[in-house]
Order: C-alpha cells, then structure tokens, then sequence
C-alpha cells in the first residue's frame, strides 16, 4: 500500500492553496447524474477502505458511515500520519457536528478551501456533499503532490500515464474519461513496471470487459490496489466518471513510485540539457545582436563625423532634415535594440550562476562596456554633428547677407565713381577765364568734400570682403577682385584729385571772385547730398536678427532717425532758397544764367527727387521692421510652448526616475507583485510618448525658425532625449532584476520571507539609497546575518560578489551569495551519478541506453558530445559521461 505521511509532512500551506484553486474543478451538479455518482460511491469507498483497514475497519455506506465524524477522523488520521483532536463520543446531533467540524478544519490547515461543505451536510447525510469532500481529501493527499516535469497533480498525472503508455499500441492517453474505457490503458500501466503480470499482446481493443477485468483483478491479487471500479460501468457509461478514474489511477502512480528513481535521474539530466542548451542559444543571439549594433554604429559614425561644408543655408538646411530623420527613425530601434542587450546578457548571467556555470565572456569587442562605450562615442559624434550643422547654418545666414550688403555698397560706389576719372583729367581750365577758373576751383573743393564723404563706403566695403574672406566665403575669390578694383580705382582717383588741385591752384592769382550763392550751394548740396543716399541706403539696408530685443532696438533707431526728417527738411528748403535767391539776384540784376551751377553737379531737381525717394522709402521700412517684430514675437510665443512642454517633460522624467528608484529598494507585495506592478508603471510610461512626440514637434518648429536661444527654458531637446531614453532603459532593467530575482528565487528554493528579509537587511545598510554598497558597510550586513568574518574569509566573499573589484555590492550579488551559501543546487557530481543510474552502475553509458531513457533531441545532445569511453572495462559504442558532466559546469573541456 501507499505511504502518504512522507510526501504530506512536506508540503507547505502556500502551495496547497494555489493546487487546490487550480484545480478545483469539482461540478456539484454533474454529480446528480446516477453513473458518475455510481461510479464515484463505488471507487470513494474502495479508497477509504484501502487505508481504514489499516486502523482495523471500514465502511459499508459512504454517506451514512461518516455522519457522526468518528471515521472520518480517523481517516485523516491514517492518511496524513498525525492526530486530530480528540472525538467527541456522543450521540446527539451536536456532538457529530463538532466531530465533522474537526475533520473540516483538519483539512482547511492544510491549505484546502473547502466550498460550500458544511458539517450539517455531512451531518445530514448528504451525498453529493460528502462525496465532493471525500474528492476533496483525495487531491489533497492522493494527487496533489505527484509531480512530473515540473508539473504537478492532475497534470502531472496525466503526464506520467501518457509517458508510461506512449510505446504501447491502441494506446493514446488524452483524459481520464474515455480514454480508459477499454481497458487497455489499465493494462499498459501495468505491464510496463511488471511485465510479468499481463501478456499484453493477447488483449483485443474489441473486448473491453475482458480487459478491464484482467487489470482489476491483476492490481488487487498483486499490487493491493483494491477494485475500485466495475468494468461494465465504465463500458456502459457513455463517458466515465472522470474523478473516479484519477482516483483509480493514482493508486497505480503511488503503487509504482519506486520505479522513477530512473525517471527522475533521467529528468535531471534532462533538465541540466535543457538549461544548457538555452544558455548557448542565447549566448549566440547576443553574440550576432551586438555584432549587428557594432556595425550599425561603426557604419554610422563616420557619417555623422563627415564635416564637409556646403555653398547655401538650403543645402545645410538639407543636411539637418536627414540629421531629424536619423534621430526619429534610424536610431529608437537601436536604443531598444541596446536595452535588449543588456536586459538578455544579465539574465543569461544569472542564468548561468543559478546552474553553477562559468560566466558568459563575450568575444573580444563584444562586452556590455565595449557597446556603451561605442554607444558613448555615438552620443557624442552626434552631439557635436548638430552643433555643427547649426553653426554652418548661422555662418551661411551671415554670408549671405554680408554677400548681399557688399554688393549693395559696391554697385552705389561704382556708380558714384563712374566718369570721375574723365572729369579729373580734362585741362578745361588752360582755356577757361579767370573766374571760369575761380569756378573750377571752387567745383574741385566740393567735389573733394564728396570724395571725403566717400571714404566711410570704401572703408565698410574693404571690411565686408575681410570678413567674407574669415568667414570662409565660397565665392571669396570674385568679392576680393571686385574690392581689389575699388580700392584700386579709389587710389587713382585720391592721386587724380590732387593733381587737379595744383594745377587749379598755380592759376588761382588769376581768379578774381566767385558767386559765393552758387558756393554756398555747393557746400551745403554736397553733404546734404550725401546724407540723403546715406539715409536711403540705410533705409533699404537688409537686417538680421534674432530675438525681440535687436528688432526693437532697429525700430528704436529708425523713430530716431525720424525725428531728424524735420530738421532735415529745413536744411533741404535752406538749400533749395540759396538757389532761389540766384535767380531773384540774377533777375533782379538782369544777369543770364547760362548752364548749371559750376561748383557742383548736384542740381535742385536731384535734390527734391532724392528727397520724395527717400520719404517714399520711410513707410516701406517701417513696414519691413514691423513684419520682423511679428516675425520674432511669433518665435517668441514658439519659445514659451517649447519651454512650457519641456519643462512638464522634464519634471515627469525626474519624477519618474525618482519613484523607479523608490519601487527598487522597497518591499511591497510578493516579487510577482512588484514586476506586475513595474510593468504596468511601465505601461503607463509609454503613454506619455504622445508628450515627447508634441515636444519634439514644438523643437522642429524650433529650428524650422531658426531659433537658437530660449530664455524660458534650461531644457534642450538632447537633453530631455537622453533622459527619456534613461527613464526607458532604467525602467526595463529594473523590471530585469526582480525577473532575475524570480529565477533566483524559484531555481533556490528560496522563499518569499527569506527575500523579504534579505532586502530588509539590504536597505538598512544601503544608507544612500543607491542599490549598492561599499565593502564596509556589506561586512556589516553580512556580520548582522550571523556571519563571523575574518580578513581572508571576507576577501574570499568579495571575490564572488564583486568580481570585477569595483568595490561596491549590488542587492542582486547579495542574493546570489545568499542563496549559494544557504541552497542546495545542482553540481557535476548530482549529475555523474544520475547518468550512473541509467548506466545501470557501469562507468560508461551506451547510445541506446540514452535514446531509451533521454527525449530524442536531448539524447543525440549527449550522444554528439560525448568522447568514447577510454577506460580498462570499455566495450564497443561505450561513452564517457563523467567528462561530459563535468564539462557542463566548466570544470573541463568538452
């Protein structure tokens, strides 16, 4: 018969609820159905009595045998191999209750949830009741603690019976219903632990009676598996009683557990393949993901590195829409791609040190830091490529203008000076008279007052083509020739003037006087002159400017300018009644004017047409430096959206960063609750992406405008980039490290107090709050844990904690060490000795035997691995499977 006691003692409160609500799947109502309740009377009653003969008795009518509690009782008593409080022994109604009520409790200690089961049922007599508890008592401590691959009761029942079954014929195991019905499951069971006992081949699929009689009778008279079930109600029934059959079968697992100690030895090494393999599966996916990011990166940066300059703002301007299409586009992927990177290279680490195995070493360039690094080297190309670009941009701008403004200047000095070499060079005075000589003179004095007046557009000129020429203007080689030319001609013309002043001046005793109205003109037209084209050319300058404060001080100078107009007008009419007052004089005195003024050129038509040209010119500006004042109080408003949504954006990643830091350290809810809790905070992460898409649709108007200061704001785009990307990846690690803590936990037997514990003691010496420690405060810790430490034995710990000598100790290392100092785990020896037991104890192993015992991918894993067994005993086809298993946890080559 079974012994319960072992397996019951052992299992945990925890885990019976859990079982219990999975796989409660008893239909209350399904029992009303007079086969399955047949059926169930019948197999509940066999099993009861199967452990009450132990205690000397049995029941005859399940309903009615355990109303008064006392068998009940008992039976607890037998099957769990502990006391029950004392029976009640009297008769009344009162006194069963209780007896029932203390089997009820018995069972809800052990983590059982009794529904809708009452003593008064029991009590009463209730069969769909009492059959339901007896169910209930029989998963407790019957099924629950069969285990098989990781799964467990019904499940892992099922498993067992198919993989028991699986070689035999007309065999397909699939419930526990109909896949019984004709009996030869019953008797593959069987034959497969006792060969001995069924002459399997002589059974026919057509005679399920026979069958199942065969097997029933077989388990009774040698396995003392009782009959629990009458083969011609399963055969009638359309589909059997499916707790019934789980009940039956049960018996058999139990019956034939001594025979897994070789399925059990061939599950270990199954699982030591299986963990295997998935390391070296993910060691090549992280091997071929970094490869293909080093490229990527080393493809990209010389790209981002490339500073040749272009000739126009558009096309640099072309170059920052590629740079805005590399960063939305071409590089999130690869920060995603990064994160996964090292969110899989920490777990395959802990992967490897929860199996005993030799640390991950990537190839060579291919390390975590070798990535950040080149990732670091990224960051920074692209960093100073947009720096660049703006630059250019802003150089090309200022170009262009100062381009535009020496042309300007250039094409109103040629002008000027055109036909002002001819003039200089005539000799018309060797002929003239004395006061046309007189006149002449005085024409050259003006005219050297213009020359003068010149000198400040030659000078501005000269300095323009010096500053295209620093700036590195393209067409620097046209601009210097033009400006060579000027200054050229201007020279000329400086030597001409005074060589027309001497000979004027060596004929001057022969002039006698001059019309001082038309000299007087002539003095006052000439600069009034000057300043009128000065004034235009100031009023049809181009302007650039970059913010309120330079438009509003253009304006300012423009109302100043304004305010002379008047001033200005008067001059202009004092000018204009010079000449007026020749013409009074000449008429008054009868003199005939002939030909035009002969001190100067400047005629009072010029002068007044100048004048409208230029008040013409006065609303046109203003028109010109209101638009620009619209212009920048636009960019200004583009401004404060830009810094309204960079500033929320950069306090929620603040805070978001913050509270990631507090979830890391606290301890709220079971690990599962807390990566629950993370991936949902990570979730709600996510949503808030439509803000930074709004953000970065504010910064491209940003730039579109080209605007490069904002005053209401210290965030910058990069900025709020590096952060959201940091939030992102510290959010995901985190989530990591409680994963990894689950691993640690699960693979270590470590339970869910010991990790509150541990982050308790953690956090208390954490006193920075930073997730690590200095070696100083971990001996604390490890002292407070009841470690007595010396010297050596402490470097000895911190050479497994902290491998690299970094000198700081994470919470994950902690752990690590804990639950290696404290669990058991799975070493090369465990291993040795499973293959031993396959091997039947000889020291070497034959392929068969692993294709018989392994699954099929897991046995030609070994059988590919293995090295022929060299040794004195060795037969043909023998394999080594020492060195194997110890290769597996890196203690040798394979």
């Amino acid at each position: 018969m079974v012994d319960y006691h072992a397996a019951n003692n052992q299992s945990s409160a925890g885990g019976v609820q859990t079982y219990m609500e999975q796989e409660n799947d008893w239909d209350r109502d399904m029992l009303l159905d007079p086969a399955w309740e047949k059926q169930q009377r019948k197999t509940f009653t066999a099993w009861c009595n199967s452990h009450l003969r132990k205690a000397g008795t049995q029941i005859e009518n399940i309903e009615e045998d355990f109303r008064d509690g006392l068998k009940l009782m008992l039976l607890l008593e037998v099957i769990s191999g502990e006391r029950l409080p004392k029976p009640e022994r009297g008769k009344m109604r009162v006194h069963k209750i209780n007896n029932v009520n203390k089997a009820l409790d018995f069972i809800a200690s052990k983590g059982v949830k009794l529904v809708s089961i009452g003593a008064e049922e029991i009590v009463d007599g209730n069969a769909k009741m009492t059959l339901g508890m007896i169910w209930t008592i029989i998963l407790r401590f019957a099924i629950q603690d069969i285990s098989v691959e990781e799964t467990s009761a019904k499940e892992g029942l099922l498993l067992w019976c198919q993989r028991k079954t699986a070689p035999y014929k007309n065999v397909n195991v699939q419930n526990f219903h109909i896949s019984w019905k004709d009996g030869l499951a019953f008797n593959a069971l069987i034959h497969r632990h006792r060969p001995d006992l069924i002459d399997y081949d002589s059974l026919r699929k057509d005679d399920p009676v026979t069958n199942l009689n065969n097997a029933f009778e077989v388990a009774e008279k040698h396995l003392d598996i009782p009959k629990m079930l009458d083969a011609e109600d399963i055969v009638g029934t359309l589909r059997p009683d499916e707790k019934a059959i789980m009940t039956y079968v049960s018996c058999f697992y139990h019956a034939f557990s001594g025979a897994q100690k070789a399925e059990t030895a061939a599950n270990r090494i199954c699982k030591v393949l299986a963990v295997n393999q998935e390391n070296e599966q993910m060691m090549e996916d992280y091997e071929k993901l970094a490869s293909d990011l080093l490229e990527w990166i080393r493809r990209t940066i010389p790209w981002l590195e490339n500073r040749t300059q272009e000739k126009t703002v558009n096309d640099m301007q072309a170059k920052q829409e590629d740079f805005r299409d590399y960063r939305c586009v071409h590089k999130p992927p690869k920060v995603q791609e990064k994160c996964q990177l090292e969110i899989s290279f920490n777990t395959l680490q802990t992967k490897l040190r929860l199996s005993n195995r030799p640390a991950f070493m990537p190839s060579e360039g291919r390390m975590v830091s070798d990535i950040n690094g080149a990732w670091h080297t990224l960051e920074g190309a692209e960093k100073g490529y947009e720096e660049w670009i703006l630059s250019e941009i802003r150089r090309l701008e200022r170009l262009e203008h100062l381009a535009e403004k020496f042309h300007q200047k250039a094409a109103i000095h040629e002008s000027w000076t055109d036909g002002k070499e001819a003039m200089l060079t005539q000799k018309d005075y060797e002929t003239s008279t004395l006061s046309e000589v007189k006149a002449l003179l005085r024409k050259h004095e003006a005219f050297e007052s213009d020359l003068a007046a010149h000198q400040d557009r030659v000078e501005q000129i000269a300095a323009i083509a010096q500053e295209l020429n620093e700036l590195d203007y393209y067409d620097s080689a046209s601009v210097n020739a033009r400006c060579q030319k000027i200054c050229d001609q201007w020279d000329v013309l400086g030597a001409l003037t005074q060589r027309r002043k001497d000979s004027l001046e060596r004929t001057e005793k022969q002039l006698e006087s001059i019309d001082e109205l038309y000299l007087e003109y002539a003095k006052r037209a000439a600069p009034f002159n000057n300043w009128m084209e000065g004034a235009m050319e100031d009023l049809q300058d181009m302007f650039i400017v970059h913010n309120i404060e330079e438009i509003q001080g253009l304006i300012t100078a423009h109302e100043q300018f304004k305010s002379t107009l008047p001033e200005a007008n008067k001059e202009r009419e004092a000018i204009q009644s010079i000449q007026a007052e020749v013409q009074k004089i000449a008429q008054s005195n009868g003199i005939k004017l002939t030909g035009a003024n002969p001190y100067t050129t400047i005629t009072p038509e010029s002068i007044d047409k100048k004048w409208e040209k230029a008040m013409a010119m006065v609303p046109l500006r203003d028109t010109a430096l209101q638009e620009e004042l619209n212009k920048q109080n636009s960019n200004d408003s583009l401004r404060a959206k830009f810094a309204t949504q960079a500033n929320a954006v950069g306090a929620y990643i603040q805070d978001k960063m913050e509270e990631i830091g507090r979830i890391s350290i606290e301890m709220n809810g079971t690990l599962e609750d807390q990566l629950t809790h993370l991936k949902d905070y990570q979730k709600t992460i996510m949503t808030y992406m439509p803000e930074i898409n709004k953000l970065e649709g504010f910064h491209q108007h940003i730039q579109e405008a080209l605007i490069f200061d904002n005053q209401y704001t210290s965030y910058t785009m990069e900025h709020l980039r590096v952060g959201w990307e940091q939030l992102l990846t510290t959010i995901a690690r985190t989530i990591n490290e409680v994963e990894n803590q689950i691993l640690t936990r699960d693979a270590k037997g470590i339970s869910q107090e010991q990790l509150y514990e541990y982050r308790a003691s953690f956090n208390h010496f954490d006193k920075k709050r930073s997730g690590q420690m200095v070696s100083d405060d971990f001996r604390a810790l490890l002292i407070s844990t009841g470690n007595s430490l010396g010297d050596g034995e402490f470097a000895r710990i911190m050479s497994i904690v902290d491998p690299n000598g970094t000198g700081a100790v994470t919470f994950q290392a902690f752990i690590d060490f804990m639950s290696r100092e404290t669990t058991d785990t799975d070493t090369a020896d465990q291993v040795i000795a499973s293959f031993k037991i396959l091997a039947a104890d000889k020291n070497f192993i034959l392929a068969d035997e692993l294709r018989r015992e392994l699954p099929p991918d897991q046995a030609e894993y070994c059988i590919a691995r293995m090295a022929p067994y060299m040794g004195p005993d060795a037969i043909p086809g023998a394999l080594d499977y020492m060195s194997f298993s110890t290769a597996l946890y890196g203690e040798s080559d394979l």
